[in-house]
């Protein structure tokens, strides 16, 4: 991710956390929120319930990941706020639950050119 991807002040996240809508799992929250601009921005919360400072990079580093590889529709500032049980949650649950997260949501690309189904 390029660092025009992220949300970086602090006034950023107070408006998503102020006026964005909320989706709820198991393990994390999500909150969006319009942004006007050609591009989706994300940001990360991951508080010190979640464990030390290797475990919450780990979490951090595991959702950019799982961000990197999943189509967005533009426009969005997004927010993942990480729960406890995410310190112990492998990859392959987080990613399920920021996908059906995004679902929810409605910012998955619908029609994402990377995969291609031939009926050949």
């Amino acid at each position: 991710m390029k660092g025009e991807e992220y949300l970086t002040k602090s006034e950023q996240y107070a408006l998503v956390y102020k006026e964005g809508r909320s989706w709820v799992s198991s393990l994390m929250v999500m909150k969006a929120l319009p942004n006007g601009l050609s591009l989706s921005r994300y940001g990360f919360s991951v508080s010190k319930r979640v464990g030390k400072a290797v475990t919450r990079n780990r979490v951090k580093r595991l959702l950019r990941e799982i961000l990197r590889l999943t189509p967005l529709e533009p426009g969005w500032d997004i927010i993942f706020i990480a729960r406890p049980v995410t310190a112990t949650t492998e990859y392959a649950e987080l990613r399920k639950s920021v996908e059906s997260l995004l679902s929810r949501a409605q910012l998955l690309v619908r029609n994402y050119e990377g995969i291609r189904l031939s009926t050949n």
